[in-house]
């Protein structure tokens, strides 16, 4: 039969209740109570029931991180950071990967709504402005990226318009005047829609003219999508000097296809992704990116809930993180 406090308490020499405190870490504890108790812990292979600790809380113990794809890196490393925030606020991370069907998204809030987790974080593709609305959900939700949904929640991103304008202005600084842009995707909103806008904003700022033919719509931000678009750039009559891709994936499939066209990366074209991918560390060149602060990101969202799952506070907040150019090989010799 399992250990209970009661067990402890008997076998160290004290009340339940100095149990419980040292189980829980409350520091009025004496130090020669504290090394009895531990102890006893240690003795009896004490092992404390967490979930009815939390039901006195009034928590769950879990938070759902709901991402649209585990298989791109940018998700996969922003996952590990939002564990390791979450932890520190005792919290099991519970990841969802959402393809960014909206269907599957309405079932993460739903989960929510039903009080099956204490807070939610996620990264929203298919959501539309009116679904949380309609939802009726109370519990703690944080958004990440673009989509803010009309303020109806907590949100933290990075200014993608702000990004695209580094990563493009970067390329016209370098004397590149025919900049093509891979990664656009129809709709006002989203990523690909403040990226594109970054990009024009910086040929409009250096004077150069548009060039729709120089931007490439990508299905989706993946190695193969990359390599094709620059596949497609190259056979145009005139093709780019430089590519600005929206995200490191795209890129990566970008220097594949120039590499074998026997093109020089940045003699014949430079190439800036997005995201400073770990992977863009070791590729040939090494890719020149745009790197949100990950790390800020994950410790905002995880804050941002946690206080909401605190206080009851349900004001929505809109953080913006920090970014910068990292310059690799890719733009400069």
């Amino acid at each position: 039969m399992a250990a209970t406090l009661k067990d402890v308490a008997a076998r160290a020499g004290v009340s339940v209740k100095t149990v419980s405190n040292v189980v829980n870490g409350y520091t009025f504890v004496t130090e020669q109570n504290r090394l009895r108790v531990q102890e006893a812990i240690e003795q009896l292979g004490y092992v404390p029931n967490i979930g009815a600790r939390n039901l006195r809380k009034g928590r769950t113990g879990f938070v759902t991180l709901a991402v649209p794809e585990l298989t791109n890196p940018y998700f996969a490393e922003l996952c590990g950071l939002v564990m390791t925030a979450a932890a520190r606020h005792d919290w099991t991370v519970l990841i969802e990967q959402t393809g960014g069907v909206r269907e599957q998204e309405l079932t993460v809030v739903d989960a929510a709504h039903r009080s099956l987790v204490d807070a939610i974080i996620f990264s929203p593709i298919g959501l539309h402005p009116t679904d949380l609305a309609e939802s009726g959900i109370d519990t703690p939700l944080v958004l990440l990226g673009e989509r803010a949904l009309n303020g109806r929640a907590h949100h933290v991103a990075i200014d993608n318009v702000a990004a695209a304008t580094t990563a493009t202005t970067h390329l016209v600084d370098l004397g590149r005047r025919r900049i093509a842009a891979i990664g656009d995707q129809p709709g006002p909103h989203g990523t690909a829609a403040l990226r594109r806008r970054g990009y024009l904003r910086a040929l409009e700022a250096a004077a150069i003219t548009p060039d729709p033919a120089l931007v490439v719509s990508a299905a989706s931000y993946s190695r193969a999508e990359g390599a094709a678009a620059m596949r497609h750039l190259l056979a145009l009559p005139a093709p780019p000097d430089a590519v600005f891709c929206f995200n490191d994936l795209l890129a990566i499939g970008a220097l594949c296809a120039l590499r074998d066209r026997g093109l020089s990366v940045p003699g014949d074209v430079a190439v800036v992704g997005f995201d400073a991918i770990d992977e863009g560390n070791y590729t040939a060149p090494r890719l020149t990116t745009i790197a949100p602060d990950k790390s800020a990101i994950a410790e905002a969202a995880v804050t941002l809930a946690h206080t909401a799952n605190r206080d009851g506070s349900q004001d929505p907040r809109d953080v913006v993180t920090p970014f910068t150019l990292v310059v690799r090989e890719s733009t400069t010799i």
